[in-house]
């Protein structure tokens, strides 16, 4: 199994923002988040974040989902938890990115184009105190630190692209597999997660966790690990 702070930093890169709140009241959200993690948020005029207090004390829920066939399933739950500051200027555009990513608002132009104009749109970031997760089976609490000097599973991409490919084509596969691993024949298989250590298999309700013999060190590694798992008879 993934490290947890890696693990959490993986599923805060694919969220979404979900909903936030600024000294527990809630707030219009919008965002997503940057290569560190840090939730980036674009705020209108009018929204209690606009003017930007330092003291705010804000926290951004991000929702990362799993789709399986035509239902959505949440994957993990994390609220990023800490105070808002400006995007520097020589970071905006990519701070819009990580937003358009998530949420295509027409006014993250205005908010590039006119930055640091009053009244105009701003692109905000949360400097991060604490992390608290949700996901699976397991919970907890993530210091900054923890959380900023994880990177997520470098695997990532490679994973998505082949999760997506085996449950859309060979769960048949991928059941049998799994029967044969359980010792017993299995009702809905999905594969929900994968990652260089292992796969992690949603059978009915059931979360099921298949390690690997030796952690995948390569995009062709991980696909020949799971191969192992997947019945070919």
């Amino acid at each position: 199994m993934l490290p947890i702070p890696e693990r959490v930093r993986t599923l805060a890169a694919s969220a979404s923002v979900a909903t936030l709140s600024v000294d527990g009241a809630p707030a219009p959200a919008r965002g997503g988040v940057d290569e560190r993690g840090r939730p980036v948020l674009l705020v209108l005029p009018g929204e209690p974040l606009h003017g930007l207090r330092e003291d705010a004390v804000v926290a951004v829920n991000l929702t990362a989902m799993r789709l399986l066939g035509s239902v959505t399933h949440p994957r993990g739950l994390i609220e990023v938890q800490g105070w808002a500051e400006a995007v520097p200027e020589g970071e905006t555009r990519a701070a819009a990115v990580a937003v358009a990513t998530h949420c295509a608002d027409e006014s993250l132009f205005e908010a590039l184009e006119r930055f640091g104009e009053r009244g105009a749109p701003r692109l905000l970031r949360l400097d991060v105190g604490q992390v608290v997760y949700l996901t699976g089976q397991e919970s907890g609490l993530l210091d900054a630190d923890d959380y900023l000097d994880a990177a997520p599973d470098p695997l990532t991409e490679t994973a998505e692209r082949v999760l997506a490919h085996v449950n859309a084509s060979h769960r048949a596969q991928l059941t049998a597999g799994v029967s044969r691993q359980l010792g017993e024949r299995v009702g809905e298989v999905w594969l929900w997660e994968l990652d260089r250590f292992g796969a992690t298999v949603r059978v009915d309700e059931s979360l099921v966790r298949f390690p690997w013999p030796a952690p995948a060190r390569s995009g062709l590694g991980l696909e020949t690990a799971l191969r192992g798992l997947l019945c070919t008879c």
